[in-house]
């Protein structure tokens, strides 16, 4: 009888404590996901500047993955986001279509200012914004109300 108390009250917590670790361990994979992004735009403004060449950036809502192409031959950089983490939108949102986001990166020239939006399964979201007067990017927590 000791025994099944035992083993039900470590149930019980099992079952208290599983929804708050999940919580946890989609948000460090949404925080992780918005550095590897933010990285990941920063070498595209980077690589433009330096190689002076034009960088095609084209991101796949869809499929998860932000993709680099450049006219160097086998050139082409992907950003897969990770298990639960999407994204949702590319910013500012202009277009009625869905599909993927082509933006040209050129060398000297002026940085798209552009946002990609992600979120995880719990609803949390965070935009990586490339901020076209310095052409580095900012992460922001977006608050819902």
């Amino acid at each position: 009888m000791e025994m099944v108390v035992v083993v039900a009250i470590i149930a019980v917590i099992t079952g208290i404590s599983v929804p708050s670790v999940s919580a946890g361990i989609d948000s460090v994979r949404l925080r992780s996901a918005t550095d590897s992004t933010a990285a990941f735009l920063n070498a595209a403004v980077v690589r433009s500047e330096r190689r002076q060449e034009a960088i095609e950036l084209v991101v796949f809502p869809q499929e998860n993955v932000i993709r680099l192409y450049s006219n160097e031959p086998g050139f082409t950089r992907e950003l897969k986001m990770p298990d639960g983490i999407t994204i949702e939108d590319v910013l500012p949102n202009e277009r009625e279509e869905q599909g993927p986001r082509h933006l040209i990166l050129l060398p000297g020239g002026a940085i798209p200012g552009i946002g990609i939006q992600v979120a995880n399964r719990h609803g949390s979201r965070r935009v990586v914004h490339l901020d076209p007067m310095t052409g580095f990017p900012r992460v922001e927590v977006v608050t819902t109300r």
